[in-house]
């Protein structure tokens, strides 16, 4: 995500500049001008396994590279809760009409500066993607192969809830996967 570069009240250029704060003193950037901080705070994020029948529904994104797959995913809205978020992505993304959610967990994705809420979706109805998806796989749940970051360990959590141990691939085998996929297509 681009930084500020100019104070958004008064357009002065912004400086790194250390503050007492509650927690102590703390590096941000700050206007010299009208006082304004920068908090850089954490964006949440949504995300979803998303469940139909018995397998399990991955997609990848039109803009990511190679041929990941990955859970359903996307912002919160302004006045919406997070079920409502995530129950609203999903049938935006897919097309599917969720009927039972439940929480798995909250993950920390600071190369993102994110924080992810991540749901298991039951959902029903016939796949059509948005235009933000290039393709979907479903994938039987013994198929599943978490990667280690982000909305993997959250797919890894929720196998661990239905009593399978799960499988992480290692980053240099997630990359060799993309850079193949490549190849193919």
């Amino acid at each position: 995500m681009a930084e500020f570069r100019f104070c958004p009240k008064c357009a002065t250029p912004l400086a790194w500049l250390s503050q007492m704060e509650d927690g102590g003193e703390t590096l941000r950037l700050r206007c010299t001008a009208c006082d304004f901080t920068h908090w850089n705070n954490p964006t949440p994020v949504l995300a979803g396994i998303v469940q139909v029948g018995d397998q399990i529904l991955l997609a990848r994104n039109a803009a990511w590279p190679g041929r990941r797959f990955a859970l359903i995913t996307g912002f919160m809205e302004a006045g919406e809760s997070p079920e409502e978020g995530i129950t609203r992505e999903i049938a935006e993304e897919t097309n599917l009409k969720v009927s039972a959610l439940k929480l798995i967990g909250v993950y920390d994705f600071q190369r993102m500066n994110q924080v992810i809420i991540a749901y298991h979706a039951v959902a029903e109805g016939d796949v059509r993607l948005s235009p933000e998806l290039a393709e979907y796989k479903m994938f039987d749940v013994q198929d599943l192969i978490c990667w280690p970051a982000g909305t993997g360990y959250a797919l890894g959590d929720w196998l661990r809830s239905i009593g399978v141990e799960p499988t992480f691939m290692s980053w240099a085998d997630r990359e060799a996967q993309s850079q193949e996929s490549n190849q193919e297509t």
